[in-house]
């Protein structure tokens, strides 16, 4: 069965379809979504089928996975990774928004998403969009970028585009309007130090 186009507007999100789209997580559905960058993909983090899915899309094995999770806010981050006074203060400043920190892992993250690696990613978007859904599921949602075949494109930002891509790969499209195509700045927060793993849209003057 082909995916479904779902118009969600980020200012004011309508509530019953956020529902819709939990419920379909909850089933353990493949959800693509907006966020303050690029369009991501995910699923419930503790839906292990849901996971693999996700990585046969992306060609990966499961256990080779680099996905981040979304969390509602700072708070939630606690739940599922250990975070430094440093580290906390700085998050504190700049969350929501376009970064990624990864930071050490505790052992409320899923073994499959946790295979050989004690660190986990983890991100707050600057976007109503993904952080109430989070919120309505109760728990985070693992997420992934949507890469381009195109490299010089390398992230669709149309949804309808990526709807006609995607649409018999997941089972929800989330139209939040024109996304980025650029990625969030990743940062490496262990022990309160700090290191920019990859430069994206957030700025890296903060971490120097």
């Amino acid at each position: 069965m082909p995916a479904e186009l779902i118009r969600i507007y980020p200012e004011n999100p309508d509530e019953r379809r956020i529902r819709q789209v939990v419920d379909c997580l909850r089933e353990g559905g493949l959800v693509i979504y907006p966020t303050d960058t690029v369009y991501g993909l995910g699923c419930d983090i503790f839906n292990t089928r849901a996971v693999e899915k996700i990585a046969r899309i992306k060609g990966i094995k499961p256990q080779k996975n680099d996905f981040s999770f979304i969390c509602y806010d700072l708070s939630h981050i606690a739940d599922y990774a250990r975070v430094g006074n440093s580290a906390f203060k700085l998050m504190k400043k700049v969350l929501p928004g376009p970064y990624t920190f990864i930071l050490d892992a505790n052992n409320q993250v899923p073994k499959l998403l946790n295979t050989n690696k004690k660190t986990v990613g983890i991100r707050v978007p600057d976007n109503l969009i993904p952080r109430l859904i989070v919120k309505e599921l109760g728990n985070p949602i693992v997420t992934t970028s949507i890469k381009d075949d195109d490299e010089i494109i390398e992230y669709s930002t149309d949804p309808e585009l990526i709807f006609e891509k995607f649409q018999h790969q997941v089972d929800i499209v989330v139209d939040g309007g024109y996304g980025g195509n650029i990625g969030s700045t990743i940062v490496l927060a262990i022990n309160d130090q700090f290191e920019i793993v990859r430069e994206g849209l957030g700025d890296t003057s903060l971490f120097v």
